[in-house]
């Protein structure tokens, strides 16, 4: 299963809560370290689904560049008869 942004700050969010009302310091360094990590994993994500909608729009580019092109080949070809 795929995880989200979304996923990943939220559990960042609920371990920063957790650690704003920790009542004890060991516990609320196990909540700050806990975010961090999640803010990471979320930051991550982020990456992931940048990098991913790019890829997916350069694909989209070339795939118009080719048909582009085979459209003018097969205009070429037919002239040419």
């Amino acid at each position: 299963m795929s995880q989200t942004f979304d996923f990943y700050d939220a559990r960042a969010r609920e371990a920063a809560t957790e650690a704003e009302n920790a009542p004890l310091v060991m516990v609320r360094e196990r909540a700050l370290r806990a975010e961090k990590t999640w803010r990471g994993l979320a930051n991550q994500a982020r990456k992931i689904e940048r990098d991913r909608a790019k890829a997916e729009e350069i694909r989209a580019e070339r795939r118009a560049a080719e048909a582009e092109a085979a459209a003018m080949a097969l205009v070429d070809a037919e002239a040419a008869e």
